[in-house]
């Protein structure tokens, strides 16, 4: 059986995807027609439910739900790994709210915790992530969430950390921040949809013990190609939530829709969300 698979050129993407697409796994007959993208791409490609498997971002998952059910594993999900909001100079709360801000897409987590953090700030525009430090330098903008590889070179530009969204959850919660899923079309029947969910296991274990022979595939993708900081991100958003979401990224995310939604930030969502 031949499924479409869409993930993003991110690391932590390619990362946990490579020995699934390049055949150092057995993936017990299934075949891919994968493709690469930006995840704003990926989620409008969700809300046509063009796509078997994909990535998408965890706000954008609110306006898919119908379509497409949360994997176990896969899923960028963890302490510390928030989306950051950043400027050229610090900015109090009561300025953020009246600044341009940029985003990396209507429909990303980024955005969905910016949203929650400061609902009265709605001056905001979109940018393609890897633009948005540049736009700030350029001064089209105000202030901008920063989300991947810009996480970590921001303040080499001069920039600085306004707020770390995953602490303003954190503080708010206790739990994880989850950022963005592996889902599959509800269409695919369970069977399938179980045995995807062991093969993309087992592609997550194979790389974090042989994290060497992901190298290639990793760097030939990343918009950032220093070596340290491709580690860096891997290191912080493939972790044992990426494994399993268990009893407490689930609970997490859970905790974040029902949030967001009694805010009016996102529509309520069915009440199956999780492979079962």
């Amino acid at each position: 059986m031949k499924l479409t698979l869409g993930f993003s050129p991110c690391p932590n993407d390619t990362f946990i995807f490579d020995a699934l697409v390049n055949g150092r796994i057995d993936t017990e007959g299934l075949e891919f027609d994968y493709f690469l993208a930006d995840v704003e791409e990926l989620n409008r490609r969700a809300f046509d439910s063009r796509v078997d498997i994909t990535k998408i971002s965890c706000h954008a998952y609110a306006y898919a739900s119908g379509n497409y059910i949360i994997l176990d594993s896969g899923s960028a999900l963890g302490y510390g790994s928030g989306p950051l909001l950043i400027s050229r100079e610090q900015l109090r709360n009561e300025d953020v709210n009246k600044a341009v801000i940029a985003i990396p897409g209507k429909y990303t987590t980024a955005n969905l915790l910016f949203s929650i953090a400061w609902p009265d700030a709605r001056n905001k525009r979109e940018y393609l992530f890897s633009e948005i430090v540049n736009t700030l330098l350029e001064g089209k903008a105000d202030a901008g969430l920063i989300i991947h590889e810009t996480r970590f070179t921001y303040a080499e530009k001069g920039l600085v950390k306004i707020a770390d969204m995953g602490e303003f959850w954190e503080k708010l919660t206790g739990l994880p921040v989850p950022l963005g899923f592996i889902v599959i079309n509800r269409r695919i029947p369970r069977d399938i949809a179980l045995k995807f969910n062991r093969i993309l296991r087992k592609s997550i274990e194979f790389a974090r013990e042989n994290s060497s022979e992901q190298q290639d595939f990793v760097t030939s993708h990343a918009r950032e190609i220093e070596k340290s900081v491709i580690s860096r991100h891997i290191d912080l958003y493939v972790n044992d939530f990426t494994l399993t979401l268990g009893p407490v990224g689930r609970k997490a995310v859970s905790e974040l829709y029902r949030i967001a939604a009694e805010k009016g930030v996102i529509p309520e969502l069915p009440e199956s969300i999780f492979l079962e």
